[in-house]
């Protein structure tokens, strides 16, 4: 055996984070996902959690990487036992005990009958047969053999346990081989009683690596990462141990003192456990598992095992996620790959990878309070997301064509927006260019990028309209909730404000969510509304903060969307007090129809969205559009956002409802 520790370069598996021939990871795909938990009612870390927990559609999630992890972890246990050891001696000892019997059967001197006595009364425990022959003069040659081997595969499995990998290093080793494994003992513990007492280890470790590093194929750089090593590997051991019978412990324990025919090893495993115990307390030193299988282990394989269990439990754990601070980088790659394959830790890498990005790129950040919420970047590109699934709906509903204009041509409107694949509108030249130096001014001086950049170039809207001014009521009681309308209008109302803030922007939006009362909202703020038990439908309400709405732009043309799945059951008082009462009161009734026709004279194009199949709502509400001279429409839930976007579109223009460029 080499005494030299070597040190050569070698090729192996990339480890230096994310892939770097690896596709990207799908933000998009998440953040739809996350979006539409956040508009149910979920907090954005909850629901980034549960789209990790979940996958994507090409990789497996948190959930299917722990029910792997729990799987291989039971077929582990039922599979194996400890038996393997124990076997493996018995079947020594009786193939010895067979052949000398056959050779004292041959010889006729007295001491062959007294030595066929001896065997003939060997105790029935395998230990104790093994300690009892321990000095027999063995005649047979091969049975001789074949009781050493006992004692030597006793050693390399003692070994085994603490050192991976020694049984079979040691197979067929020389008197110097096992020599130089005891010196090897020796100066590890003496190394670790240094260290343990507080001296300054590191010279005498770089000797000792000098020494015997080839025994120690890690190669650890310093005295922790080998105590590390050492420490787990012989926590496993105990743990082993631990699993075992009582029956077990003592048959070990008796056949431990014929490892390698000397106690001198036991001496020195016994130093080397109490230096690991004491340097590393906070191993597992007192667990263990129930093994219920067939195949038997010997001392080294299962203590490989018991290591293989321990990863698994800190994998289960990592998996979970459920402690304080979890994160996807705190998920052991290397071991996730031992345990479950290559295709498992990519899939846990591309996660912890869209975790990073989810963060870092301000999709979401985090409040006062410390709690995580969608960013303004994250409802930007969740809301184009929406968009493009309307623009698809209405492209396929009326046979156009994706036709990325915000209005006919003519003059232009001012804004201006991202140059897109098919548009053929003039360069806004000082947004291009303000776009190009800006990014320029954060490239790498020395490497940098192109003057001008697709992603740079800005082209102008044209337009052929008017002002808008767009007021979008949305019913926000319970019912909603309760039947499943939560989500819909959510996912409508931030569709129409995508649009409104990208395509349309001298157009002006109110969001007013009405339940037992009335109140505006930003887009953030709506979609991040919990359902709450809200009895009232407070229509009055909406509708006065819509005129008010109206009034504040009087130049521009009024449009008035309501989505609602209920009659009003509230209005508001003289006093600013609600009145609430069910069935509909009809105070309540004329108080809703007064301030509609309000809206009716401010000339508002009036578009009241029915959900549900109430035949009493439908009546109810074909009377208020017939009087405002409006429509209803009863759209399904998945087609509310392009019915509301269409209607938008035809109340502000005549030419308004052929536009379906959505993803601006």
């Amino acid at each position: 055996m080499a005494s030299k520790r070597t040190h050569r370069s070698r090729y192996g598996r990339y480890v230096g984070g994310p892939d770097p021939l690896a596709p990207p990871v799908d933000l998009a795909e998440a953040l739809d996902a996350i979006g539409e938990d956040v508009m149910s009612g979920y907090s954005p870390e909850h629901a980034m959690r549960e789209f990790l927990r979940r996958g994507t559609r090409d990789q497996q999630g948190l959930d299917e990487l722990a029910r792997q992890v729990a799987q291989k972890r039971r077929e582990m246990l039922a599979k194996h036992n400890l038996d393997g050891t124990f076997q493996e001696v018995k079947e020594l000892l009786d193939k010895a005990v067979l052949t000398e019997r056959k050779r004292l059967a041959r010889d006729l001197d007295d001491d062959a009958r007294f030595a066929e006595m001896r065997i003939e009364n060997l105790p029935p425990s395998t230990a104790a047969a093994v300690n009892e022959l321990s000095d027999y003069p063995w005649r047979d040659a091969e049975a001789r053999e074949d009781y050493e081997r006992i004692k030597d595969l006793l050693g390399r499995e003692m070994l085994d346990q603490r050192f991976a990998g020694m049984k079979q290093a040691l197979e067929g080793a020389t008197d110097e081989d096992r020599a130089q494994i005891s010196e090897m003992l020796k100066d590890l513990n003496d190394l670790l009683t240094k260290h343990r007492n507080g001296e300054d280890t590191d010279a005498a470790f770089e000797q000792f690596m000098d020494k015997h590093g080839d025994l120690f194929p890690e190669q650890p750089e310093t005295i922790e990462e080998l105590l590390d090593s050492l420490a787990q590997r012989a926590a496993a051991a105990q743990r082993m141990r631990n699993s075992m019978t009582q029956e077990q412990r003592d048959e070990l324990d008796a056949l431990a003192t014929q490892a390698f025919g000397s106690p001198e090893l036991m001496d020195q495993l016994g130093a080397l456990d109490d230096n690991l115990r004491a340097l590393r307390p906070g191993e597992d030193w007192s667990g263990g598992e129930e093994f219920g299988g067939e195949q038997g282990m010997g001392l080294g394989d299962g203590t490989g095992m018991l290591q293989d269990l321990a990863d698994l439990d800190a994998l289960s754990e990592q998996l979970s996620q459920q402690y304080a601070g979890a994160r996807m980088d705190d998920l052991d790659l290397d071991a996730l790959r031992r345990q479950l394959g290559d295709e498992a830790a990519v899939d846990a890498q591309r996660l912890a990878e869209l975790e990073r990005q989810l963060r870092n790129r301000d999709y979401l950040q985090s409040d006062a309070q410390g709690d995580l919420r969608l960013s303004p970047r994250a409802m930007r590109e969740l809301g184009k997301s929406l968009l493009r699934d309307v623009s698809q709906t209405l492209s396929g509903r009326q046979g156009q064509r994706d036709a990325r204009k915000a209005g006919t041509a003519g003059e232009p409107s001012g804004a201006s927006r991202p140059w897109e694949f098919g548009d053929t509108e003039s360069w806004d030249v000082t947004r291009t260019l303000t776009n190009a130096t800006l990014r320029r001014a954060g490239e790498n001086k020395d490497h940098p990028g192109p003057v001008i950049s697709f992603e740079d170039v800005e082209v102008q809207e044209t337009e052929a309209r008017t002002q808008a001014a767009v007021a979008l009521l949305v019913d926000t009681s319970f019912s909603m909730a309760m039947d499943g309308r939560w989500l819909p209008m959510k996912r409508t109302a931030l569709a129409l404000h995508q649009l409104i803030s990208t395509r349309f922007r001298g157009d002006h939006l109110e969001l007013v969510a009405f339940g037992r009362h009335a109140q505006t909202m930003e887009i953030a703020e709506l979609t991040g509304l919990a359902p709450e038990w809200d009895k009232g439908t407070n229509l009055h309400h909406a509708l006065i903060l819509a005129n008010q709405h109206f009034r504040r732009y009087p130049n521009a043309q009024p449009v008035l969307l309501v989505v609602t799945d209920g009659e009003p059951t509230a209005h508001l008082e003289s006093d600013g007090e609600v009145f609430f009462d069910y069935p509909p009161h009809p105070l309540t009734v004329a108080y809703a129809v007064r301030e509609l026709d309000q809206s009716t004279r401010l000339g508002a194009q009036t578009t009241i969205f029915r959900l549900g199949e109430d035949p009493g709502l439908a009546r109810f509400l074909d009377q208020l559009a017939k009087r405002a001279g409006g429509r209803v429409l009863a759209p399904e839930l998945d087609g509310l956002g392009a019915a509301v976007v269409d209607s938008y579109l035809s109340g502000r223009t005549s030419g308004g409802s052929n536009w379906f460029g959505a993803s601006g």
